[in-house]
């Protein structure tokens, strides 16, 4: 399993980052170094996040290994995206970056401050196959999924762009809400988060750590079963199968009700709260009609709705609810039991919707609109 989590499809390199604490123990005991070593380079990897290992202060066997292993043309390297492009929101508490992978493709990640608090939103896929048709990424469909040390290394990229302008700030919440669907590439995401969650690297706690999936309920039964300690956000969009699966296509496969009961039986083995998100579109999602369906659907659940203006993108014609609509939307809600918050909008003036860089990125390189 692991080897195939490490592999790289353009060489046979492997890469650093990939591997949790345990998998690093065993790469040094396999080429002959002791594994106590491995503290030591997985603090240097993941705690510092060095992307010069030759500079580090080891001891005699672990820098011999890192001189004859790590480096261009050697068996190891190192995950260190290249920054395409970053772009500023006007309020300067959001930054995005666009980063480039090994092999060209690229992807988005975004460092958002709040007060005495920051988040990253990291990608998990290159593109994306779930085809939501009001998301930039979805529009653009999928190409590949991301490596375990492409996700950690979206979070040391974040990291240290956060300790150049604020020194001494830490992320304190991580959301698996960039490119791709999370759970569609389930074993690199559970390896990434047992290395960002790790204690003796960056050490974002599980209980900060949000996982958004479009509804994929096999895997959300297979949190539930693994007793995975993160929390779950479940895209919903749509208080009935038509008007969900017109937003979201996924919903053919697994219909909202099974959605439902996945969800219930998640809340039923985890005993947490399960969060919704719920982008509202003028005129598709947004009646009170629609509110009171999704109350009843709710209704039982350990809940919480999170209500998300629209991101206009150039693939989707659809516009953003007016705020007297979402309020009414709100009050339903509330008035049902159901707590209901609108999602703290940050980065819109830098395209910070998921795909949206990359997409203006794409289109540009190509010659069209």
């Amino acid at each position: 399993m692991r080897a195939c989590l490490w592999a790289v499809s353009l060489s046979s390199q492997r890469s650093l980052h990939d591997p949790d604490f345990a998998g690093l123990r065993e790469i040094l005991a396999a080429d002959g170094v002791n594994p106590c070593h491995a503290l030591a380079l997985w603090g240097a990897l993941h705690r510092e996040g060095s992307l010069d290992l030759s500079s580090q202060r080891f001891a005699p066997p672990l820098r011999r290994w890192v001189e004859r292993s790590v480096g261009e043309g050697k068996a190891f390297f190192l995950d260190a995206p290249e920054l395409v492009e970053e772009i500023r929101s006007d309020d300067g508490l959001t930054r995005k970056f666009l980063l480039r992978l090994r092999d060209g493709q690229t992807i988005e990640t975004v460092l958002m401050g709040y007060a005495r608090r920051h988040t990253v939103c990291v990608s998990t896929q290159a593109g994306c196959a779930m085809g939501c048709v009001f998301c930039a990424t979805g529009q653009r469909g999928f190409t590949r999924h991301l490596r375990p040390g492409e996700i950690v290394a979206q979070v040391l990229h974040a990291r240290r762009v956060l300790h150049e302008i604020a020194p001494g700030r830490r992320i304190r919440n991580l959301v698996l809400m960039g490119m791709g669907e999370p759970l569609h590439n389930y074993e690199s995401v559970m390896e990434a988060l047992s290395s960002i969650s790790d204690p003796g690297g960056i050490s974002i706690g599980p209980s900060r750590i949000a996982i958004s999936t479009v509804g994929l309920v096999p895997a959300i039964l297979r949190l539930a079963e693994e007793k995975r300690p993160y929390n779950l956000a479940v895209s919903l969009h749509g208080s009935t199968q038509e008007e969900r699966a017109a937003l979201v296509p996924v919903a053919k496969r697994w219909p909202l009700d099974e959605l439902i009961a996945a969800c219930r039986e998640y809340g039923t083995i985890t005993g947490k709260r399960i969060f919704f998100e719920w982008t509202l579109i003028a005129g598709k999602n947004d009646s009170p009609g629609t509110a009171a369906r999704l109350a009843d659907l709710l209704s039982g659940i350990d809940a919480h709705l999170n209500l998300i203006p629209l991101n206009p993108t150039g693939g989707y014609s659809g516009v953003e609810s007016d705020g007297g609509t979402g309020r009414q939307f709100q009050q339903i809600l509330l008035t049902a039991g159901i707590p209901c918050t609108f999602r703290q909008r940050r980065g819109i003036d830098v395209a910070a919707g998921c795909g949206m860089l990359r997409g203006e990125k794409v289109r540009v390189g190509s010659g069209r609109g």
